[in-house]
């Protein structure tokens, strides 16, 4: 690590930025070429109009529209996770809304440790609040066909950006090229089940010779999976009970059935020669269902009982073969933006006023369930409640080129930004949250399976930040690029931060480049994070009883009581240093080194006993609360080997990508990581080692493209009643496959499959009394071999 240190300092600084005006010359007047290592045009982590991945002084991978295109699934954290192997994402099925909401980590730090950006403007959160209260955006609310390029900054970037971008920025680039182009696409895995069809249009038209305006439409359609053997109390119960009709699964685990429309548009006009007026936008609607643990009548004592409240009623005669709750989900996601840039001073002073709004609302509901303690009064359906979350920013940001008589001139880069986050929760049926007259005989309240939101949680919380920054950039010499970047944020709820970045690269050789970056980064507490509660239900795999867990407000008095204080922001400490190397001959490499430390790192407390004495209407098993007072530090290693030339009569391309990413629990009080439990979660629920690598070749209309991935060892953790029970996972490959062929000059044909050799990992022995085989914690898929046929037709 002195090594790290040493070159980061010695660099004094570079590739400083804010938000994007470069956006516009990449979009509008330099054209990329996806298929040249290194020499595609960036705009994440620079303010700098013309570098290239090659120039920039911190790590960025660019993914083009066509290795979006080349992965069967419409989810986009998908394909960043094939792609990027510092990228995991797990599919979590049957975890309430992280079902449809999958957490994904880059450099294996918390889902919201990662910035997103649509055009380099700031998008904004999901409603849900995730895996240890992580509240990340929801990327699978973009339409992959409207996508020109996806920019991953792997680097610390809160100087640049603002809050979260601790663990990097990824930034979505939204076509603006004229033209019509569809596609449909139909998949199915090897076991014949989740059946998935897609199809999307896009339409570009020039707008004279000032502008262009983009549309897309997208929709995608995915039929459930389900890997899934008999709960053995099931098998047990219909032995028993040979009347019964038990079905077979009593519940599935796999992927959940969903429908998703997105669309896109991405506008842009000239004005007059220095004045460019923009606005682009996405949006999706969709839905989904899932199913959660089966509720055997024989032993879910809370459900199937006889009481003094209801006599002669019992709910076997409504379930006599017990039930599964099917948890439903309907979601909309709005984002707009737009604003006015142009240039000053006859170029050298160039400004980017902009107004973004983005919305995102889910809504929950509950089937084939019911209220215990209503007794016969209960409702079989639900409506659960509403989360959602609204933002609004504005930004105003400045550009001058200062000529200071070196190699190029100085690039100055200021502005300010004002960002409102608003969280709201809406009520449920009051069936959905009532508390009966069976309660007082065991009888469960609320909704089984996901209790409804009730009037105390509902509520509507908000906090206010303004912030302003500094970037400076310059390259005095040609092979000396230098910079350093400060922003100040004030926020409403809690106070200031100040962060800086310095950076720098240095090219002793044509081709051959080093760089390194420091940089102190935040995450800010969100509203929802602040002021929210939860309740939710889970199956002791040992009991096989449903239990009830509380997470409180830290603000709440129980919290309070238990040892909760307020939050406060995330602060990380981030180093990066390697280098790049670029050759004539179609050749390039990257290697860097990397450590991020991050202190008062945000989760959820270990879980406590209801004290005595204490009111516990809800039958709470267990409560926590969020919390932020344990430190980690990662460590780790991104590799990049890339070759694209003429091999024979065709081109060859081929690149391989591995990570190395250890996380280390230093520090924390007793009430978050002062047991074993939540070090070995934080420490080793990820790989440790990624890779992967892809070998293509073109020959005229033909395409093959040869994929295979790699995941270390990890180890996986199922959170009961009493604790959690961990199993360790062996690593595993995977390998996908495609062949195109171009039909004419606007038609193309793709087929192909992805986990081409039907791969599982090893089963989840500690899960089998769930009926699960395969981990659902996994971060990759666990479904087997899929195949795909896809049509695309391009004017």
């Amino acid at each position: 690590m002195k090594f790290l240190t040493g070159c980061a300092l010695l660099a004094l600084n570079s590739a400083c930025a804010a938000p994007l005006y470069a956006q516009t010359e990449t979009d509008s007047a330099v054209p990329n070429d996806p298929d040249a290592p290194g020499e595609v045009i960036i705009v994440t982590g620079t303010r700098d109009v013309g570098r290239t991945q090659f120039d920039t002084a911190a790590p960025v991978d660019v993914i083009s529209s066509k290795e979006i295109d080349a992965v069967i699934s419409s989810d986009l954290t998908t394909v960043l996770a094939r792609q990027l192997p510092s990228f995991n994402v797990q599919r979590l099925p049957a975890a309430d809304g992280q079902a449809f909401v999958r957490p994904a980590t880059l450099r294996g730090l918390s889902p919201d440790h990662t910035l997103v950006m649509v055009n380099g403007k700031r998008y904004h959160r999901s409603a849900l609040l995730g895996s240890r209260g992580a509240q990340a955006p929801d990327l699978n609310t973009f339409p992959g066909l409207a996508i020109k390029q996806v920019e991953v900054l792997r680097d610390g970037a809160s100087a640049q950006y603002g809050s979260d971008a601790i663990a990097g920025v990824i930034n979505f680039i939204l076509d603006d090229t004229p033209g019509l182009q569809m596609f449909g696409q139909y998949s199915q895995y090897y076991k014949n089940d989740g059946d998935a069809y897609q199809a999307g249009l896009q339409g570009g038209v020039a707008l004279g010779d000032r502008g262009s305006l983009v549309v897309t439409a997208e929709f995608s359609d995915g039929a459930a999976t389900s890997r899934t053997r008999q709960r053995p109390d099931a098998i047990a119960l219909q032995a028993a009970r040979p009347d019964l009709a038990i079905p077979n699964p009593v519940q599935r685990w796999g992927q959940p059935e969903t429908q998703t429309l997105r669309g896109a548009f991405n506008l842009r006009y000239e004005l007059s020669d220095a004045l460019e007026f923009y606005a682009f936008g996405t949006g999706a609607d969709g839905n989904g269902v899932t199913d959660f643990n089966w509720r055997n009548p024989a032993t879910t004592g809370s459900v199937f009982k006889d009481t003094v409240a209801f006599p002669d009623f019992n709910f076997v005669s409504i379930y006599p073969t017990g039930f599964t709750p099917r948890f439903g989900t309907e979601f909309s996601d709005l984002q707009a933006v737009g604003g006015l840039r142009g240039d000053l001073a006859s170029g050298a002073l160039t400004y980017d006023l902009s107004a973004s709004t983005g919305r995102s609302r889910i809504e929950y509901n509950m089937s084939e369930s019911l209220n215990a303690s209503l007794g016969p009064d209960s409702p079989t359906s639900f409506y659960l409640g509403r989360l959602e979350q609204r933002e609004f920013n504005l930004n105003a940001d400045f550009v001058y080129q200062l000529d200071l008589g070196g190699y190029q001139p100085l690039n100055v880069a200021f502005g300010a930004e004002r960002r409102t986050e608003t969280y709201e929760v809406g009520a449920g049926d009051p069936a959905s949250y009532a508390i009966g007259a069976g309660a007082s005989e065991g009888l469960s309240p609320n909704s089984n399976g996901f209790p409804g939101f009730n009037p105390i949680q509902a509520g509507t919380f908000d906090q206010t930040s303004y912030a302003s920054y500094l970037d400076l950039e310059w390259q005095p010499i040609e092979m000396l690029t230098i910079g350093a970047a400060a922003r100040y944020e004030d926020y409403s709820d809690f106070g200031d931060t100040f962060d800086y970045k310095l950076s720098g690269r240095v090219e002793p050789v044509d081709g051959f480049a080093l760089r390194a970056t420091y940089s102190t980064g935040f995450r800010a507490p969100t509203p929802a994070q602040l002021n929210t509660a939860n309740t939710s239900q889970g199956l002791d795999t040992v009991t096989l009883q449903v239990f009830t867990r509380g997470r409180l407000s830290p603000s709440d008095p129980l919290a309070v009581l238990l040892g909760a204080k307020p939050l406060t922001p995330e602060e990380s400490e981030s180093i990066t240093a390697g280098f790049a190397y670029q050759g004539d001959n179609g050749f390039s490499a990257s290697v860097d080194l990397y450590q991020i430390k991050v202190d008062g790192r945000f989760g959820q407390s270990s879980s406590f006993a209801v004290p005595d004495g204490v009111a516990n209407p809800n039958r709470f098993t267990s409560v926590s609360y969020f919390t932020n007072d344990f430190n980690t530090r990662t460590r780790g290693i991104d590799a990049v080997l890339a070759y694209r030339g003429t091999v024979g009569p065709g081109t060859l391309s081929t690149s391989i990508a591995y990570n190395y990413n250890k996380t280390k629990v230093t520090g924390g009080s007793s009430s978050t990581i002062g047991n074993e439990t939540q070090r070995r979660i934080f420490e080793e629920r990820l790989p440790q080692n990624n890779a992967t690598a892809t070998l293509g070749y073109q020959l005229g209309g033909f395409d093959v493209t040869l994929h295979g991935r790699y995941y270390g060892s990890w180890t996986d953790s199922s959170g009961n009643a009493t604790g959690d029970i961990f199993q360790k996972f062996g690593a595993t490959v995977l390998f996908d496959v495609s062949l195109g062929y171009e039909l004419n000059e606007h038609v193309n044909l793709a087929v192909g499959a992805e986990n081409l050799f039907d791969t599982y990992p090893d089963e989840a022995t500690f899960q089998a009394n769930r009926g699960l085989i395969y981990s659902r914690n996994a971060p990759y898929d666990t479904d087997g071999g899929q195949y795909f046929v896809r049509l695309g037709v391009k004017f």
